[in-house]
């Protein structure tokens, strides 16, 4: 089968800038290369990264894209013109997976493949414009519905498949950890970082020592994160935990965030953003590596969260998110001793989410769509 993936104008592939979606099409593409299929990928030119080269069977292509801007309307204009770029690289294909905003729109040759749109995330009524779209594939049962709520003529073509966790080929989860309370994420309002540093505060004060939080992400605009003005507003807020909170910037190398996962002893992700958490890739890279997580109640976490077996979920719309973060932090550090049976069950969930299961789901769906 001949496949072209097309990601996005703001973020390269390999994801030396990071990237959920960039991280797994990278990945996805070199697996579905190795069982002989043919696959062009196509991203942002960046720094050195050759213009066209072959990367574990995969056929790389890189275009002139952007760095992401502030303004909703510049980034839309900026992906119309990366979009009309890609189109002459397009090669004759019969799938042309893409999570652009314009490339479902515009017009394309019958060559290139059935249309397979890639929606990573909460849609925002775009969906409507894609009705040349044989499928519209998603990663949750919370953005299928939303999908199915915003376009219901498009509904019949709409797909759940998750997302697959990298894993550090690693499987010991043994009960020697760091006190560290780990977050890894965009370093942004709507990811609720806030909410964590405010609730590790309180628990600080009440009396809570030994124990370190660690925030793992880009603050920079352009790299997707909230700015220097909210980053500032963070660092100050935890002022008065000292050493016992570290900001570490984004990490990159999958190796060493996997051993960040690894040496942790919980993981937290607070998210707000009720538009725009469509699965939640983090938190099952840490249960991957038997790091159980407390997570905010979006409803994409219902997925594979489950409350007390492999991890908690507080209630993030309630009149004070903090007290009850903190109170679902407070009661699992007091049980850290006894967190084994959840740090197994965790990593059999993510087990689930294996490349090798979520390639198989991929390619099936493929067939059934160039059949179409």
């Amino acid at each position: 089968m001949r496949i072209t993936i097309v990601q996005g104008a703001f973020l390269p592939v390999p994801p030396v800038l990071g990237g959920a979606v960039e991280k797994i099409w990278f990945g996805l593409g070199k697996e579905f290369a190795s069982r002989e299929h043919v696959v062009t990928h196509i991203s942002r030119g960046y720094g050195t990264l050759a213009c066209e080269e072959f990367i574990d069977g995969v056929h790389h292509i890189r275009v002139p894209g952007f760095d992401t801007p502030r303004s909703l309307v510049r980034l839309k204009w900026r992906d119309l013109l990366y979009s009309r770029r890609v189109l002459r690289a397009l090669p004759k294909a019969d799938v042309l997976v893409t999570n652009t905003f314009w490339l479902p729109v515009i017009p394309l040759r019958p060559d290139v493949g059935k249309l397979y749109v890639h929606v990573a995330r909460y849609p925002k009524g775009q969906v409507k414009f894609y009705s040349k779209a044989t499928r519209l594939q998603t990663v949750s049962g919370a953005v299928r519905n939303a999908i199915c709520a915003q376009a219901p003529r498009l509904a019949p073509r709409v797909k759940v498949i998750p997302n697959f966790v990298p894993r550090s080929g690693l499987t010991s989860i043994g009960p020697k950890r760091q006190q560290s309370i780990l977050y890894v994420g965009r370093v942004h309002p709507e990811k609720g970082i806030h909410l964590l540093v405010e609730a590790f505060v309180q628990l600080w004060v009440q009396g809570l020592r030994g124990w370190t939080l660690r925030i793992v992400g880009p603050w920079e605009v352009t790299l997707g994160g909230g700015g220097k003005q909210y980053f500032g507003s963070l660092r100050e807020k935890a002022r008065v935990l000292g050493h016992s909170v570290e900001w570490t910037g984004p990490i990159f190398d999958v190796d060493v965030l996997n051993t960040q996962y690894r040496e942790s002893a919980l993981f937290v992700y607070p998210s707000l953003a009720e538009r725009g958490e469509s699965f939640g890739l983090a938190p099952l890279e840490a249960m991957a590596e038997g790091c159980p997580p407390v997570v905010s109640s979006l409803e994409c976490f219902n997925d594979f969260i489950r409350p007390g077996s492999n991890g908690w979920i507080f209630d993030h719309r309630g009149p004070n998110a903090v007290a009850t973060l903190a109170d679902t932090l407070r009661t699992v550090i007091a049980s850290a001793h006894a967190l084994q049976p959840v740090r197994e069950c965790a990593q059999r969930t993510a087990q689930e989410f294996s490349l090798t299961r979520v390639a198989d789901q991929f390619l099936s769906d493929f067939e059934e769509v160039v059949r179409q």
